[in-house]
Formats: structure tokens, sequence, C-alpha cells
């Protein structure tokens, strides 16, 4: 035990999840710190394209193999499945009806970038290899847990959902777009075009990405204060526990197909973490009946801080 301890203890220790505290407790304050609009969408994209350009760069490196296909496929099933499991448990534990608990669940099988890419610097501080694979795992898991979500709400609430052309708007959301394009570029141009951008997508990234979480600290405390009374005793006990449930299947599920260190700790990173921009858009044009205080609260103000301070040193002690 005192070895776990001293190993979350160390792993909370770095900059940007400090920032990321420093942003909850101004907002638990009420204090007017802010980060403009515009300077947060900048970081945003700016975050999307360094992480997606490295890991295309990194794959390159080392080329496709069995290790990409495994890493896929492993994600793909846990995108899938994992709305399944949060329903059941939504319903089990919660008041939620039908329609918003399939609301919910979709967030749960989606992954938060912003959370993937605090995992991957933290990889990068305690110098522990990753592979480029898991950024195309990380893009791939956004469509199949809306799909489930959407069928799940299908079987409760009958065929009138607005369905046509949500997975057009999803497959064209920029945060993907930008991910998988960036990915592309980074492995198509190699270590000549790292060699070209790495000023820009390597020097200034830490610095970017504590800014960042500063705002996100804001933002989710801000929602938890916002909407802590749509947050009953069993709904918070969720936001806690389906990140825990997903990065347990992810544990097995990697095992199984052999991924190990620093991929598996970004595979049970994916799977513990909930989606709040891509889902959100997809559920808002789907499933406009459901409640966007109840999912984006959990997600954005119980889930993400959890992982963020508590999930990932966590999940890396149980991968390494």
């Amino acid at each position: 035990m005192p070895d776990i301890l001293d190993t979350l203890a160390s792993n909370l220790v770095v900059p940007t999840i400090l920032f990321f505290v420093l942003g909850l407790l101004a907002a638990f304050a009420r204090s007017d710190l802010s980060i403009p609009g515009g300077a947060a969408k900048f970081m945003s994209l700016y975050l999307l394209l360094a992480i997606g350009f490295k890991g295309g760069n990194s794959l390159a490196q080392h080329g496709m193999g069995p290790d990409l296909f495994a890493a896929m496929a492993a994600g793909v099933a846990l995108s899938f499945f994992g709305p399944f499991v949060a329903y059941g448990l939504l319903r089990t534990m919660t008041g939620l009806d039908r329609l918003n608990a399939a609301a919910v669940a979709g967030h749960y099988g989606s992954i938060s970038i912003v959370t993937y890419v605090t995992a991957t610097h933290l990889l990068s501080l305690m110098e522990i290899a990753q592979s480029g694979a898991m950024v195309a795992v990380a893009a791939m898991m956004e469509v199949p847990a809306i799909i489930s979500a959407l069928w799940l709400a299908r079987r409760s609430a009958g065929p009138s959902l607005q369905q046509s052309g949500v997975m057009r708007d999803i497959l064209a959301n920029g945060s993907i777009v930008l991910l998988a394009g960036a990915f592309v570029i980074g492995a198509v141009t190699g270590g000549r075009g790292m060699d070209m951008v790495a000023p820009f997508v390597v020097t200034p990234f830490t610095g970017i990405l504590c800014l960042f979480l500063l705002d996100m600290g804001l933002s989710s405390g801000r929602s938890l204060m916002r909407n802590a009374h749509m947050l009953s005793v069993g709904l918070f006990a969720f936001g806690v526990i389906m990140p825990l449930t997903g990065a347990t299947m992810a544990f097995g599920l990697g095992h199984i197909f052999g991924i190990t260190g620093g991929d598996l700790f970004l595979l049970m990173v994916l799977a513990g973490s909930a989606s709040y921009i891509a889902v959100p858009a997809a559920m808002r044009v789907a499933l406009p009946q459901a409640e966007a205080g109840i999912y984006l609260t959990l997600s954005l103000g119980v889930s993400f801080p959890f992982n963020v301070t508590i999930g990932l040193p966590l999940y890396l002690w149980a991968a390494l």
C-alpha cells in the first residue's frame, strides 16, 4: 500500500495536473479568473494537431504491424460495448429513465482527447515508451460508442429519433478531422516532417497544455457547481465507478491482445474517459429531449476531474 500511495502522489505532483487543480480551486472560490474563448479554441486546435502529428510520426518510425491492428480491435470493442455496461450501471444505480441513461452511456464508450493528451504527457515526463498506434485508436473510439447509444435509445423510445445525418456530422467533427489528419500527415512526412515542425509541436507543448488544463479546471468546477442539483448520490457514484470499470475492462482486454506498458496505460485511459465534445454534439442532434445538464455535468464535472487527478496515476500503476 505505501508503494501505491507513493506512486499516486509522485504522479500527481506535475505542473499539468497541478494547474488543473488550480483551475478547480479558483472555480470553487468563485474567482473571476478566465481564459479568453479564442485562446481556449486555439489551444484545443494546437493540442489536437500536436498529438496527432507526433503519433503519426511515431508510427512512421516503428511501422505498421500486428500491434497496431490489435490495439485498434481492442479500442473499437471497448468503445462499442462500453455504453452497454454504462447503461446497465445507470439503470441499476440511478433513477434515470431509459432515454437519458442511453444518452449518458454514449459518453462513457467514447473518449476524452484532453485526458489522453495529459496521459501521453505523463508518459513523456516519466520516459515510458508508447507507440504511435494509440493515436489512431483514439480517433476510432468516437463513433462506435455513439452508434451503441443511439441503438439503446431507439430501443426505448421508438424509431422517431433524429438520426439522419448524425453519422456524417460525427465523422466531420472538427476534432476528429484534425486529429486524424495530423496523424496521417505525421506518418507521411516522417522524420523530415518532424524536424521541420518540432519547434512548434514539441517545445511549447507543455506550457500550452498547462494553460489548457487550467481552463478545463475552471470549466469543470463551474459546471459542477452550476448543475450540482442534478447529481444524485447514485449519479455521482456512477461518474467515478464507470471510469474505473472501463479502465478495468481495457486492462483485461489489453492483456488478451498482448498490449503492455505505455500502450496498455493509454488504452485504459481511453476506455476510462468520457467524451464532452463529440458525443454531446451528437446527442444534441439525435436525442434533443435528453437532459444535457446531466450528461455534461457527469462527463466534464465528475469523471474528467477524477481521471486527471486520481485515475491517471492509478491506471499507470496498474499498467506498469
